[in-house]
């Protein structure tokens, strides 16, 4: 791998990470935000609930894949299935 292979391929990760951070952030801004409006406003019930729990999902595979570094469904997985697809007659 060359020094500029590194160099893109760090700053595909330091993208990652950011926007990984970014999108943390805004769900737990968001989130407060909802909780105060459903704890004040709402005397039907604690909604906010599906909202944390939805989301969170969508966090949490967020993070496996720009934590996991790759090792799933990243670059080497992708050589893999392009080597065994290629190979397959």
């Amino acid at each position: 791998m060359s020094d500029n292979e590194k160099y893109e391929n760090s700053i595909k990760r330091v993208r990652a990470l950011k926007n990984f951070y970014i999108h943390l952030f805004v769900y737990i801004i968001v989130n407060i935000g909802l909780i105060i409006i459903n704890l004040f406003s709402s005397q039907d019930g604690i909604w906010f609930i599906y909202t944390l729990l939805g989301w969170g999902i969508g966090i949490v595979v967020h993070g496996i894949t720009v934590f996991s570094r790759g090792r799933i469904f990243g670059d080497e997985w992708e050589k893999k299935q392009l080597e065994k697809y290629m190979n397959k007659k």
